[in-house]
Formats: structure tokens, C-alpha cells, sequence
């Protein structure tokens, strides 16, 4: 019985030896470079006192056996605009940090600066100093002030006189933004618009929305995660909503990323030189409106780059309005939809007669066919295709008939307009050499937009679409 007791208590005291010799571990120098996860971190766009999201880098030790690394720090020390949180603990200068063989730890990364100007690079670097030398990562974010406008129950967030945005600041729109009745908003070159998630801006009846954007000098118009992930994903803001009786001209904007990009009631519109693409829905909802358009961009919309209801008066001329989406593939993805009738707010149906004109244009897909219009009965529903180039299957699909239609005047169907890259990631829907679409404009129609959207003459030999 004793001997049992002697052994049992052997046991125990060699177990807590060993327990102990396990915790008491022996950190080295490192003798071989950490390895890093990345070397430069791009952090999104930051507005004015708004931090960022927080990104990760992790520190590897290859080695085979545990090490300490003498000094993690930011370059620029208490004065960075960056923050960092080392396995846990926050600061801006970390000595003897200790690391597991074959083990890592996570380097957080955030800023929340102040911006000096209209717009400014932040750079620092994260500085490893071991025996090895020294290591690096870089930090690079543009920092811009902004002007917010945040909606709240008792704020209703309204422009109430007539305002110019200048592009000396950014401007944040958090919730619903509302252009009063006869009140002109205008928006001037290089004016960055972001939208907040579940936002958007109402142009109210007789107001006026004017963006006013140059060919080096765009106006944006998108949600406010600017990392280049978002960039290709729709529904990260709602939509831009023209009320009866307003009045929106656009040029050289760049407007993407929503739920619905114009969502127009009773709209006259003038849209030149601008791109429109990837909405969840449609990237052009127009209800009973008036829209001249040349020289208009549009791609990757889940129902239709442009739905058209309640008819309304549109001409289309020299656009590329193309429908490309693996994102959006379960969607309709036409390039127009159009027809007569549309439900409103009530759960009515209302009708209105209809006239559209599309030429010298490409309306193409990567879905059997890129227009479908849907008459209704009684209703006048006239269109022209002039010189264009369209996907098209057939008659039930489609809702009108191509070959020997008089409405079809010097079109193409189904051939390829062999686009640089229609997918949304690098999207770039100039025509190769070789396209079919080169050269097939009609001149008369040309002389109309004597330039393309990047201000290339197309006087003689005008290709179809936006580029010459």
C-alpha cells in the first residue's frame, strides 16, 4: 500500500516537473527573416475624422524554434495617422514581442485621419528590426474631406435654395438627401457623391439636378465603401429618385453600384457622355419620361440596364448599352425593356403611349437576347432601330420582329461587337479592330454627336456605340 502511495506521489511530482519545463520557454533572436502576409496594406478611402475599416497582416516564423522580435513599430510613431493592435494590445511601438515556432500573429491596421485638403495621400510603414534586418510593411490610404449630409428624425436632411457642390470636399450622404420642389442642385466637375448603405437622394417635383462633369473630370456618383472589391457589386446604396415634373442633365458622370441608378417619374432627361453600371435591379428606371441620350455607357444590370414603363419619349444615339454579369447571371440582364404600362405605388396599372429611337448604338448581352418589348393592346408603341447592332433571338422573346421590319432599318443581329473586356472587374467596351460594329454608322446620325465619349472625331466612318 505504501509502495502504491510512494509511486502515485513519483508520478505526480514528475507530471508538475514536466508541466513546468513546458511552460518555461526559451525565446531566440530570430535568425532568418519573418515572413509577411503582404508588404503594402491599401486601405479604402478615408473621409475627414471617419475610420476606416480594419485590415490584417499576419507575421509568420518559420523557424524551428521560438523567437522575439526586438521592435514592431509604426515609422512615424505617435504622429502616423495609422493605428495598429499587436496580438491584442494597441499602440505604435511594441519591443520583445515573442512568437512561436511555426506560429503567427495577427497586425491590425486602421486609420481615422484628418484631412488637410480636398484630397491627400497618407503613406507610413510598419518597421520589424531584427537580427536579420530590417523588414517593412507599407501603409497607403487617400485621405479626403467631406461634407456630410445624415439624415435623422429630427433632421429631414433637404437642400431648400438653390446650391453648387464643388469638389473641394467629398459628400457623404447618410439616409435620404431631398431636393426641395424648384430648388436646382448643381454638381460640379470632379465632385465625388457617396452614398451611405440604404441611402439616396429625391430630386422633388419641379427641382432641377444638374451634374456637370468634364471629360478629365468626372463627377462620381457611388456607394461609400471605396475599396476596389466594391466596385463590382451592386446594392451598396439605393438610388438617385426623379419626381414628376424634374429635370436631371448629366454629363461626363460615372454613376454605379446601387439598388436602381436613376429611378425617373415623369423625368425630362439629358444624359451625354456618362457611364451607368452594375445595379442590382435596373440602372435606368424610367416611368413615363422623356430621355435624350448619346454617348452613354451602361453595363450589368440584373433586370435591364434600361427599364422602360408607362411609355414615354426616348432616343438613344451612339450608346453602348451592353449586359454582361456573373454576379447578376440569375437576373432577366436585358440591355431595354420597354413597354406600356406600369403598376403604381397603389397596385394600379396606368398606361401610356410610347416612342423609342435607338441608333447608331449596340445593345448587346451575354444572354440569348437584349431587348424585350412588351406592347399592350391599344397603346401605341412605336420604335426604330437605325444602324445598330443587337443580340436578338426571336420574335416571342424579343416582341418584335427583326428581319423585313420596316421599324429595323441597316441592323445586325447577333454578331459579336468583340468588346475589349465587357466583364465588370475591367470593364472596357471600346470595340476591338476587328468588330463588326466599326464603320457601320450612318453619317447623317453622326453629325449629331460629332464626338465620342472620349472626344475622338466620328464625322466619317462612325463606328457604332459610344467609341469611336
Amino acid at each position: 500500500m505504501k509502495f502504491k502511495l510512494i509511486l502515485a506521489f513519483s508520478f505526480w511530482l514528475v507530471l508538475m516537473a514536466v508541466s513546468c519545463n513546458k511552460d518555461d520557454i526559451t525565446f531566440d533572436a530570430p535568425s532568418q527573416a519573418l515572413r509577411l502576409s503582404k508588404d503594402t496594406v491599401f486601405c479604402d478611402t478615408v473621409y475627414h475624422q471617419v475610420r476606416s475599416e480594419t485590415y490584417l497582416v499576419k507575421v509568420f516564423n518559420n523557424e524551428d524554434k521560438d523567437v522575439l522580435i526586438p521592435s514592431i513599430r509604426l515609422e512615424k510613431g505617435a504622429t502616423s495617422l495609422y493605428k495598429i493592435n499587436v496580438d491584442g494590445k494597441a499602440g505604435y511601438n511594441f519591443q520583445n514581442v515573442p512568437l512561436r515556432k511555426k506560429d503567427s500573429l495577427f497586425i491590425f491596421i486602421e486609420i481615422a485621419p484628418e484631412a488637410t485638403g480636398p484630397e491627400a495621400i497618407a503613406e507610413d510603414r510598419i518597421l520589424f528590426n531584427t537580427v536579420a534586418g530590417e523588414q517593412h510593411v507599407t501603409l497607403f490610404s487617400v485621405v479626403q474631406d467631406a461634407e456630410f449630409f445624415i439624415q435623422t428624425p429630427s433632421n429631414p436632411n433637404v437642400i431648400s435654395s438653390n446650391t453648387t457642390w464643388t469638389n473641394d470636399k467629398a459628400k457623404i450622404i447618410y439616409g435620404d438627401l431631398t431636393v426641395n420642389p424648384s430648388i436646382k442642385l448643381d454638381i460640379q466637375p470632379g465632385t465625388k457623391v457617396y452614398f451611405h448603405k440604404n441611402s439616396g437622394m429625391k430630386v422633388s417635383s419641379g427641382a432641377t439636378l444638374n451634374i456637370n462633369g468634364t471629360l478629365d473630370n468626372e463627377v462620381i456618383l457611388r456607394g461609400d465603401r471605396n475599396e476596389t472589391y466594391y466596385d463590382t457589386i451592386p446594392k451598396n446604396w439605393n438610388s438617385i429618385r426623379m419626381e414628376a415634373n424634374s429635370t436631371l442633365t448629366m454629363n461626363h458622370a460615372r454613376l454605379f453600384g446601387g439598388t436602381r441608378g436613376l429611378d425617373m417619374r415623369q423625368t425630362n432627361a439629358t444624359i451625354t457622355n456618362s457611364f451607368i453600371h452594375t445595379f442590382q435591379e435596373y440602372g435606368i428606371y424610367s416611368v413615363n419620361s422623356t430621355i435624350n441620350a448619346n454617348n452613354l455607357v451602361m453595363n450589368n444590370s440584373g433586370e435591364s440596364c434600361i427599364g422602360i414603363f408607362k411609355g414615354g419619349v426616348y432616343n438613344f444615339i451612339h450608346s453602348t448599352i451592353a449586359n454582361y454579369s456573373r454576379l447578376l447571371a440569375s437576373y432577366n440582364r436585358y440591355g431595354i425593356f420597354a413597354t406600356n404600362e406600369w403598376q403604381n405605388d397603389s397596385g394600379q396599372t396606368e398606361q401610356g403611349a410610347l416612342q423609342i429611337n435607338v441608333r447608331n448604338s449596340i445593345v448587346y448581352s451575354d444572354r440569348n437576347n437584349s431587348v424585350n418589348f412588351e406592347q399592350t393592346p391599344g397603346q401605341l408603341f412605336n420604335f426604330q432601330f437605325q444602324n445598330c447592332l443587337l443580340k436578338y433571338s426571336s420574335t416571342s422573346e424579343a416582341g418584335f420582329s427583326f428581319d423585313n421590319n420596316a421599324n429595323v432599318i441597316q441592323s445586325n443581329k447577333n454578331e459579336d461587337p468583340l468588346f475589349v473586356n465587357f466583364y465588370i472587374a475591367k470593364m472596357n467596351l471600346r470595340v476591338q479592330q476587328s468588330s463588326p460594329a466599326r464603320n457601320k454608322g450612318d453619317v447623317s446620325v453622326a453629325s449629331g454627336v460629332p464626338t465620342d465619349i472620349v472626344n475622338v472625331s466620328r464625322t466619317s466612318s462612325p463606328t457604332l456605340g459610344a467609341y469611336q
